[in-house]
């Protein structure tokens, strides 16, 4: 079936069912940024494969709702299909409500599978279409039927991750989450969120690209805890000691009915943000006790151990990209290289430098104008060839069994032009004064993103995505709450704490031309205590050196060049005992001091 044969299928369904709109979101039942091949529904009746989005289908419309980071990319995704793109203004904006509201007619029905939906999504679509009496059918999951050759939910066996990495043991995590249940009067606290349950039970699975977790849901209750996963998931080893633990393996598929049941009088913990609108609903209402995943904002915080492991991977990464660069200026000498292959070099590299699990993410390899694509993935149909002209960006990342890594470097393969040295410092500059602020304790991401854009927009330019995000320890590279974000969103409202590590990525774009963004990983530290309070800052961990020959050096003021300088310096000095004398000689010459 093509796209158009797929929208046509769905809109019979929906005429079955007696639905006016039906809504497809990119999520699973856990609410995931990045999902299985099972449930990437959307990506199947569209024909966009961007990993944010959602379809809006109607009996003469059907449309893509995305933002910015994926403009270009859904253009050409769409350009054979009946489908049409919807621009975003905001990324994750619920725009598509709107638009519901004023073309779905009063009295209509909306359909969609609530399991895919959290309760606030649910609430706000009601809250929305109440005027116009539209309904809401949330049971309505209509793709099974047409989707033939859907692919089956993984089945992977999940692994201990190894209590000498993670720092904590499930005991320890168990009775800090406990701690804060009693704080809320809760007897049971339902976590839905994969990369939660897998850092809680310290497992680690393949069940998603690239995000080492397993398909399940948990329940804690003050003395037992409860995994719901299939049982052929878990091998008997670790059954018993998870047994041994107070910790009980249930079918996956038993999640709703054990809700249903729990004993009256027993209060349980929900996150309405993080948790299926069916699931939800599935829970006595006086038994709900509304409040926030409490492993979410613990795992934010990276204890000594995290930390000290994450140096560790940052030296394996910078070693593995010393030796794809080496690679690339001396192979683009005789040949052009596909993106592809690019990507594929650098996996290779990184293996070999052990505990290495796979990418955390698929690597954007983006060469001249599809630098410019945010999040564009070559294909080895459709890539281009990198030769030795040009500007490249490369936007990479590992997970180790030590750490998780999400590095973006810019780099001239030929004679940059003045525009593109001018707008490269600027973005540096963006960069600098992020990695250098000191900033009150209470400081929140929203706050601190200005500071990344504002010599850009000085010169009347932006960029059209957030400038940082959480990340996890060999869990998932965008990990919740915090980051840096123009909008009011829980990444821009999120307070900082020592510990947090982050993503620091401003960047430019030039449409058909090529694509800047430098990214570093940050960790908040704690800077002064001063008569007007406790002062934080941000500490640099990522190694590898940014391109000289994008900067203008008369941009920069004298502070920025030594920040520069004593970043290089740093780069160097760890880096340099870890590669061999002919690597050595070309780190110092990336390193020089300007």
């Amino acid at each position: 079936m093509d796209i158009n044969s797929r929208i046509s299928a769905l809109r019979q369904q929906m005429q079955a069912q007696k639905l006016d709109a039906y809504v497809i979101p990119s999520s699973d039942p856990h609410q995931s940024e990045y999902v299985a091949e099972h449930w990437k529904s959307r990506s199947w009746i569209s024909g966009f494969t961007g990993s944010a989005g959602l379809v809006v289908v109607t009996h003469t419309h059907a449309g893509v709702w995305t933002d910015s980071r994926y403009f270009l990319q859904a253009e050409e995704e769409l350009a054979n299909s009946e489908m049409v793109l919807h621009k975003q203004g905001i990324p994750h904006a619920p725009e598509h409500i709107q638009w519901l509201k004023d073309n779905v007619p009063s009295n209509g029905k909306v359909g969609c599978d609530g399991m895919l939906f959290a309760v606030s999504q649910i609430r706000s679509m009601a809250n929305s279409f109440y005027e116009k009496k539209i309904d809401i059918d949330t049971n309505q999951d209509l793709i099974p039927a047409i989707w033939a050759d859907r692919p089956p939910l993984p089945n992977n066996q999940i692994f201990e991750h190894d209590t000498k990495f993670a720092g904590k043991s499930r005991t320890e995590k168990l009775t800090e989450i406990r701690v804060e249940m009693t704080k809320s009067e809760a007897d049971f606290h339902l976590v839905s969120t994969l990369d939660d349950i897998a850092w809680i039970f310290n497992v680690r699975s393949n069940d998603v690209e690239c995000n080492p977790v397993t398909i399940a849901y948990a329940i804690i209750g003050h003395e037992t805890a409860y995994l719901f996963i299939a049982a052929e998931k878990v091998g008997e080893d670790l059954k018993e000691k998870l047994r041994d633990e107070g910790i009980f393996i249930k079918p996956y598929e038993n999640i709703k009915e054990y809700l249903s049941n729990l004993p009256t009088g027993k209060a349980i913990l929900v996150d309405p943000s993080t948790t299926s609108n069916n699931l939800y609903t599935a829970i006595s209402k006086n038994q709900i006790k509304k409040g926030k995943t409490i492993s979410r904002y613990l795992k934010a915080i990276k204890n000594d151990v995290e930390l000290e492991h994450i140096n560790s991977a940052m030296l394996k990464d910078g070693v593995a990209l010393t030796k794809l660069y080496r690679w690339i200026e001396k192979e683009v000498q005789t040949r052009s290289i596909p993106e592809v292959e690019v990507a594929e070099q650098l996996i290779s590299y990184r293996k070999a430098q052990g505990d290495y699990f796979g990418e955390s993410f698929s690597a954007i390899v983006g060469y001249k104008g599809n630098g410019a694509i945010v999040h564009y993935r070559p294909m080895p149909e459709t890539c281009a060839s990198i030769k030795n002209e040009g500007i490249l960006l490369l936007d990479s990342g590992g997970q180790y069994l030590n750490g998780t890594t999400d590095i973006t470097r810019t780099t001239a393969l030929g004679t940059p032009t003045d525009e593109q040295k001018r707008n490269f410092t600027l973005v540096l500059k963006g960069h600098i004064a992020l990695a250098t602020i000191k900033f009150p304790k209470g400081t929140k991401g929203i706050q601190l993103d200005t500071l990344a854009r504002m010599h850009l927009w000085q010169q009347g330019l932006n960029y059209g995505h957030g400038t940082g995000h959480g990340v996890g320890f060999f869990l998932n590279v965008h990990e919740p709450p915090q980051g840096f974000a123009e909008s009011i969103s829980l990444r821009g409202t999120t307070v900082f704490e020592t510990g947090m590590f982050t993503s620091n990525e401003p960047g430019f774009y030039k449409t058909g031309e090529y694509g800047i963004r430098i990214e570093n990983l940050i960790v908040t530290t704690e800077a002064e205590k001063t008569p007007y309070g406790e002062f934080l800052q941000f500490k640099t961990v990522t190694l590898f050196p940014i391109d000289l020959a994008l900067i203008d050096e008369t941009v920069l003021t004298n502070g920025e060049k030594e920040w520069l300088n004593n970043y290089h310096q740093e780069v160097y000095d760890k880096l340099s005992p870890l590669l061999d004398e002919t690597e050595r000689t070309w780190m110092k010459e990336k390193c020089r001091a300007i």
